[in-house]
């Protein structure tokens, strides 16, 4: 069965960790939205590529959607500045929907105060703050613990596509 997914991404993001696992979801049969703050923005990549938002944060709806993916980079640092993202974020996981999250991408999920108990991984640099959030952080290619799929790096892509997928299969 097909699955609507939301990727919640802005400015700095790591180009590859957005366009591997979309194209990934893609491939399997499912539909993708891009959100950014804003509507039909064109987001700057931390390497120099460009990205086409397809939806602003504010006119998007969590129930609308079936997972979420938030990649890294710095994105997830500037997304965390405004609270509309924390909480469309926080939606999922009071939901239990799906959560994919890689490198940096954890450090935007301490926004939904969810983090408390769960087990994960991310960039070295953000485990820190996933732990004062409350989290156990492993230093793995790719934790999953119930509806919630970290991984580290871009190296990490495969393990964590390849896990994103089953959860999308349910």
């Amino acid at each position: 069965m097909s699955k609507h997914i939301a990727v919640l991404v802005t400015d700095m993001v790591e180009e590859i960790e957005l366009t591997d696992p979309v194209k990934a979801y893609k491939e399997a049969g499912h539909t993708v939205d891009i959100i950014s703050n804003e509507g039909n923005k064109t987001i700057n990549g931390k390497n120099g590529d460009k990205i086409e938002a397809d939806k602003g944060i504010n006119d998007v709806d969590p129930s609308a959607y079936d997972a979420l993916l938030v990649p890294g980079g710095f994105s997830p640092d500037l997304l965390r500045i405004d609270p509309k993202n924390g909480e469309f974020a926080k939606a999922f996981m009071k939901d239990n929907k799906p959560v994919f999250a890689i490198c940096h991408g954890p450090q935007f999920l301490v926004e939904t105060d969810l983090l408390k108990g769960k087990t994960l991984t991310s960039f070295v640099s953000v485990r820190k703050d996933l732990e004062n959030a409350g989290a156990t952080v492993k230093d793995e290619e790719v934790v999953v613990d119930g509806n919630l799929v970290t991984s580290r790096t871009p190296d990490d892509l495969p393990a964590f596509n390849r896990e994103s997928l089953k959860l999308l299969e349910k």
